[in-house]
């Protein structure tokens, strides 16, 4: 039931900083954890960070302490602020649904002077 479509990316300079939202549809949002991938040019898809469904977090190393994910639940949405971007941050960024392997189509994070 749940569809996602991502939004917010573009481009930024380097030290600069996004949020990317992830809006859900399908009246279920509470019921599942939640997750951000990305993947950037060449490379494969990599998990970003992960939001339970009680908001236990985790990240994965190369954005800790940049990245912070977070949800509301009344607005069936999930969040990725993006702080001190990095010109390796640049990827397309997904909203997953790991219990249902559901996929948003991805927004696009430039980070370039």
């Amino acid at each position: 039931q749940v569809q996602l479509v991502e939004s917010g990316g573009g481009l930024v300079q380097p030290g600069g900083s996004l949020r990317l939202s992830c809006a859900a549809s399908g009246g279920v949002f509470g019921w599942y954890d939640m997750a951000w991938y990305r993947q950037a040019p060449g490379k494969q898809r990599e998990l970003v960070a992960t939001i339970s469904t009680g908001d236990s977090t985790s990240y994965t190393d190369s954005v800790k302490g940049r990245f912070a994910i977070s949800r509301d639940n009344a607005k069936e949405t999930v969040y990725l602020q993006m702080n001190s971007l990095k010109p390796e941050d640049t990827a397309v960024y997904y909203c997953n649904v790991p219990h249902l392997s559901k996929w948003g189509k991805g927004t696009l994070v430039t980070v370039s002077s």
